[in-house]
């Protein structure tokens, strides 16, 4: 793993040389367009970077970028992985050890998600307290890097309590419905039944995703503080579940998109 890492940033650093990210944002589905905020520096194709895999969910652009946002440094992922197209965990994480590598000190991330609680509605934001991991294979599975980090890292506290505090002040001062939740991650890329909405409701979920922890589970791996905010694009507690289109997901994502921004934006300039 360390070899691979070392060939991909010497790859990006021949594009970038000199510019060192503070910050590295992943952007989840129907949420890209916060690059248009971003004074960009550099990007590369992922099909450019040695070793990336390829986004193969459509609205996913694959694209990473290097620029300035709010006067910051930032690296940003124009396009996730998810292990329902078939990738493996050690390739979906393997973009936030290069951007650690890279020199980022913190991680910001955000997904769709849909709620499990009525009082969670579509278009609202969740700012991620916590996670229950319903994936079937672990990251840090295998033989550990000790230069990466501890063979069993600590899970306490996998999101950084500040960042969380200040982005729930910020979404009360803009008079944004935001909430502190607990994110459930399921393989995908099937939604979810209507008894396994009420499973996760029981196990004491508030939304529910098929991303984020596998990097979540990395970053804390390697020391790395984590944030995460949530679109809440579709609605799992209703009594009668009506059918949802992944179109409908993507236009909800994209309408509440603008408070997510802004939120990251300002959360990114406290830092």
């Amino acid at each position: 793993m360390y070899h691979l890492i070392e060939e991909t940033v010497t790859t990006i650093r021949r594009k970038i040389g000199d510019f060192s990210p503070e910050f590295g944002i992943i952007l989840g589905t129907g949420l890209g367009k916060l690059v248009e905020e971003i004074d960009v520096q550099f990007q590369m194709m992922y099909s450019n970077i040695p070793n990336f895999p390829i986004s193969t969910v459509e609205f996913h652009s694959g694209k990473l970028i290097f620029g300035m946002l709010n006067g910051r440094r930032i690296v940003a992922m124009q396009g996730r992985f998810h292990y329902y197209e078939g990738y493996d965990m050690q390739t979906i994480t393997f973009p936030v050890r290069v951007m650690k590598a890279l020199g980022i000190q913190k991680l910001f991330v955000s997904n769709a998600s849909g709620s499990l609680s009525s009082d969670i509605l579509k278009g609202d934001i969740g700012v991620i307290e916590d996670h229950i991991n319903l994936l079937p294979d672990n990251p840090l599975r295998g033989l550990n890097d000790d230069d990466l980090g501890p063979r069993f890292p600590d899970m306490s506290e996998p999101y950084n309590k500040d960042m969380i505090q200040q982005a729930l002040e910020i979404a009360d001062r803009l008079k944004y419905r935001a909430h502190k939740v607990i994110y459930v991650s399921t393989p995908g890329p099937n939604l979810e039944t209507k008894a396994e909405y009420r499973y996760m409701r029981i196990i004491g979920g508030d939304i529910v995703g098929m991303s984020t922890v596998p990097e979540v589970i990395v970053a804390n791996h390697m020391s790395l503080p984590v944030f995460a905010i949530s679109v809440v694009t579709d609605e799992g507690f209703h009594a009668e579940l009506q059918p949802v289109s992944f179109a409908e997901i993507v236009r909800v994502a994209a309408e509440a998109e603008p408070k997510m921004t802004m939120i990251l934006k300002e959360l990114i300039a406290l830092q």
